[in-house]
């Protein structure tokens, strides 16, 4: 459900629209290796309009897939796990997740996630600005809510130029120094 509510709260104007996503309804999309797994995207500018935007989701990670090392350098980002096991690298140093684990990212903090449990770990994520959910859709395949996992696949061959368009900093000239 979206849509703008006419009614107004005396002395604060109009009210912004509303969106509403129930299970399935995300857009959703496979990831390539060395991630693999899934990300839905539940809120993002071109799902509502916002006044300040927003990027909103879940991703899943499969046993032995991890989300390679990274950092944004124009936007914040915060991690809660839902489910499964594995672990956290920030700036080098390296923090369990588990459900419950929250993590909040400032710009150009470099980090990972690794899934080192026995099932799939699954956590939301939460950027803003918003622009991740371009990356995911750009590197992804369309998923179908309940689909079977593809067999992996490779990052498309011009990954670099879509992190630099989208939320990502560029990488170090030395990856071993943060």
């Amino acid at each position: 459900m979206t849509g703008k509510d006419s009614r107004a709260v005396a002395g604060e104007g109009s009210c912004g629209d509303i969106l509403v996503v129930q299970p399935g309804q995300a857009e959703s999309y496979w990831q390539p290796v060395p991630a693999n797994g899934s990300i839905d995207v539940i809120f993002a500018p071109h799902r509502v309009p916002m006044e300040h935007p927003i990027g909103f989701g879940t991703q899943t990670v499969p046993p032995g897939g991890y989300v390679r090392e990274h950092a944004h350098d124009q936007n914040e980002e915060v991690i809660f796990v839902v489910s499964g096991e594995g672990r956290a690298v920030i700036d080098g140093a390296s923090h369990e997740m588990r459900p419950g684990s929250a993590f909040f990212i400032g710009k150009n903090r470099r980090h990972m996630f690794i899934n080192e449990g026995a099932g799939d770990i699954t956590w939301t994520w939460l950027i803003v600005p918003n622009g991740l959910e371009d990356f995911f859709r750009l590197i992804g395949r369309v998923r179908t809510d309940g689909e079977p996992a593809p067999e992996p696949f490779a990052r498309p061959g011009n990954v670099l130029e879509i992190e630099r368009d989208t939320v990502f900093a560029a990488p170090p000239a030395d990856p071993y120094k943060i």
